[in-house]
């Protein structure tokens, strides 16, 4: 068998390899329509879907998608838009404004394809007429903060746009609406993946207020008074917006996770998936999986725990880094330097929240090597600082956008 740190990278390799938009886009191609056909899209992964899509259309495409700065790549007939994420910025209201007139003015004949991933909801930024850019901006910083999970940060980011929660289709009609998606939340949720612009919204507007409440966010007055106008509502499943749309899951978190269980496999590792749409504060997820480790450890299992979905971190402190590695720095700290078990925490876009790393790794050894290089793991996990910690360690996971994003993939490694 390979050293435990290159089986480790050969399963998160696995996984990012399951969602590439090359091996997965052409197996769900749409019928070509008797008019035109306009592509448009948003998300980390959407200008690679864009390349594929233009790679298996044979007629005539035009469109626009939009994807997060430094995971573009060339088009010859789709447009590509490089915008801000998290938090918006003016690139990606304009990408939005775009994709709005791209879809109007279209015909019964006419196909709209929306290339959604995850990402999109961050990218795909057309405010609602009561509201600004800035409006957007300060609440999605203060949802990013708070700790909520992805699906309730994205069912007020619906009621705040013009564009998601299924206005995208709305602007699109009559005309067919085909999205091809590549899910990155917990339980694969359409109206969730980038806020849901094609689809139906089975939420309202008093559950938006009623989360910003929850987490007594402090939001610009317009925002509040936006929600409370009837207008704010989002087309529902009943609409007939919603007659001439289908939508093609590509790829979901739990196909990445069974490439790796067969990684695992083909070593000779037994894979136990804990499962694909796994929420909750990063720590303490950490702390959990690597009691779980110790458990099996102690029952003298060989095996392998694997799991993905989207914890959250909320911030009280000053340091860096994103789940994935707040996640393993908790995780760490639970083992204790147990022997014989590894771990790899790493988001499949390549980028754990704002660094520039996937994620990390780690060993039993690695704490002692960040403490060796003067780092203390204990007061970096309370100052929300584990990539520092980690790159103390030499134990960062570093890729580079990798073109697609189906959320975090964690295994542990046991033997």
């Amino acid at each position: 068998m390979n050293s435990p740190e290159t089986l480790l990278r050969a399963l998160f390799d696995a996984a990012v390899g399951a969602a590439l938009p090359a091996r997965i886009i052409a197996a769900n191609m749409p019928e070509p329509p008797a008019g035109r056909t306009v592509v448009v899209g948003a998300g980390k992964a959407s200008a690679a879907m864009a390349q594929a899509f233009e790679a298996a259309w044979t007629g005539p495409l035009e469109g626009v998608v939009v994807t997060r700065y430094g995971h573009g790549v060339p088009c010859e007939r789709i447009r590509i838009v490089e915008a801000a994420h998290p938090v918006p910025d003016a690139n990606g209201l304009q990408a939005a404004k775009d994709i709005l007139a791209a879809v109007s003015g279209l015909g019964a004949d006419d196909l709209v394809v929306a290339l959604i991933s995850g990402g999109g909801s961050a990218l795909l930024t057309a405010p609602a007429d009561a509201l600004t850019l800035a409006d957007k901006q300060a609440v999605n910083a203060a949802l990013l903060r708070c700790g909520a999970p992805i699906g309730e940060m994205n069912c007020v980011r619906r009621h705040l746009s013009a564009i998601k929660g299924g206005r995208l289709a709305a602007a699109a009609a009559p005309a067919k609406v085909v999205t091809i998606a590549i899910s990155d939340v917990p339980g694969d949720d359409p109206a969730v993946i980038a806020s849901g612009p094609t689809v139906a919204d089975p939420t309202t507007s008093r559950d938006a207020i009623a989360l910003l409440d929850h987490y007594k966010l402090d939001v610009p007055a317009a925002v509040r008074g936006w929600l409370d106008n009837p207008a704010s509502e989002t087309p529902k499943p009943d609409d007939t917006t919603f007659a001439r749309c289908a939508f093609r899951m590509a790829a979901t978190p739990a196909m990445s996770l069974e490439a790796a269980a067969e990684i695992a496999r083909e070593a000779g590792i037994e894979p136990l998936v804990l499962g694909d749409a796994i929420e909750g504060e990063a720590r303490e997820v950490g702390a959990e999986h690597a009691r779980l480790a110790l458990r099996l450890k102690a029952e003298g299992r060989r095996c392998v725990l694997l799991s993905g979905g989207e914890t959250t971190v909320s911030v009280r402190g000053h340091g860096r880094g994103g789940r994935n590695a707040e996640y393993l720095l908790a995780h760490a700290l639970e083992l204790a330097g147990a022997p014989d078990i590894w771990s790899i925490a790493c988001d499949t876009d390549g980028i754990d929240g704002s660094e520039d790393n996937a994620g990390a790794w780690c060993g039993p050894q690695t704490l002692a090597a960040a403490r060796a290089a003067g780092a203390d793991p204990e007061a970096m996990l309370a100052n929300n600082d584990a990539y520092s910690c980690f790159e103390a360690a030499g134990s960062l996971v570093v890729t580079g956008p990798t073109l697609t994003n189906v959320n975090d993939f964690r295994a542990t490694l046991i033997l």
